[in-house]
C-alpha cells in the first residue's frame, strides 16, 4: 500500500511539473526585450481572430485623426543570432516575409505613406524579439497518472513536441507629439515541430505572421 501511494504521489508532483512547464498564451515579463520601453500599462486582450495579446491604446487615440500610417523598416530586437536550430537564412525570410505582410495588412485600411515627413502621421515601429520554441501545452490524456510521468521523461529527454513561437512587440507613435499611442506585445503561436532539436523555418513560423496580418485588418476603427 505504501509503496503505491508513493507511486501516485511521484505521479502528481510529475503532473505538476508538468503544468508549470505549460507555455503561456501571451508573453511573460521575463521575455519583454526592451523594445517599447514601458510595459507598464499593458493589458490581456482578445483579439478579433481569437488571439490573445497584451495591449495598451492611448485614450485619446483615433485613427481617422491620421493622414496614413510610415512603417519604419522591421528590426531583430535585439539583434538577431542565427543557432543551430534557426540560420541566418531563416533569418532574413523571416524578415522579409513579415515586413511584406505587414505592409499589405496596414495598406488594406489605412495609407501607407512613403516617408514619416508632414503632420497628422502614424509611425509603426514594429520588432521581432524572439523565434523560438516551447514544449507544447499539457493535454488531457498527459494528466493521467502514468502517462504524466511518461510525458515529463520526454520532456526531460529533448523528445516531446514543441510549439514554434514568434514574439513581436510593436508601437504606433504619433509624429506630431512624438507620444506613443498604442503599443502590443504579442506572442504568435506557429506550427509544431517534433522535439527540441528539430530546425525552426519560416514554414514553422509563417501562421504566427499571418494571423497577425488578420488582426491587423480586422482591428476596430478607432
Amino acid at each position: 500500500m505504501r509503496k503505491n501511494r508513493f507511486s501516485v504521489a511521484a505521479a502528481i508532483l510529475a503532473t505538476g511539473m508538468l503544468l508549470a512547464g505549460c507555455s503561456s498564451k501571451v508573453a511573460e515579463t521575463t521575455q519583454y526585450s526592451g523594445f517599447l520601453q514601458d510595459y507598464s500599462k499593458l493589458q490581456q486582450t482578445e483579439t478579433a481572430s481569437g488571439h490573445q495579446v497584451l495591449r495598451w491604446i492611448s485614450p485619446d487615440f483615433k485613427e481617422s485623426n491620421y493622414r496614413g500610417v510610415y512603417i519604419t523598416p522591421l528590426v531583430f530586437y535585439p539583434s538577431a543570432k542565427p543557432n543551430a536550430r534557426v540560420s541566418q537564412q531563416t533569418l532574413d525570410q523571416i524578415r522579409e516575409y513579415a515586413s511584406t505582410s505587414l505592409r499589405n495588412a496596414v495598406a488594406k485600411r489605412t495609407t501607407l505613406l512613403p516617408s514619416p515627413s508632414g503632420s497628422r502621421v502614424l509611425v509603426a515601429k514594429v520588432a521581432i524579439t524572439a523565434v523560438t520554441a516551447e514544449n507544447e501545452d499539457v493535454q488531457f490524456y498527459e494528466v493521467l497518472p502514468v502517462t504524466a510521468v511518461i510525458a515529463t521523461t520526454m520532456a526531460a529527454s529533448g523528445h516531446r513536441t514543441q510549439d514554434t513561437t514568434l514574439f513581436m512587440e510593436i508601437k504606433l507613435i504619433d509624429q506630431d507629439t512624438g507620444k506613443t499611442v498604442l503599443a502590443v506585445v504579442r506572442k504568435g503561436l506557429g506550427k509544431t515541430v517534433s522535439n527540441e532539436d528539430a530546425p525552426i523555418t519560416l514554414a514553422e513560423v509563417k501562421k504566427a505572421i499571418d494571423d497577425l496580418v488578420t488582426d491587423i485588418v480586422n482591428f476596430p476603427k478607432q
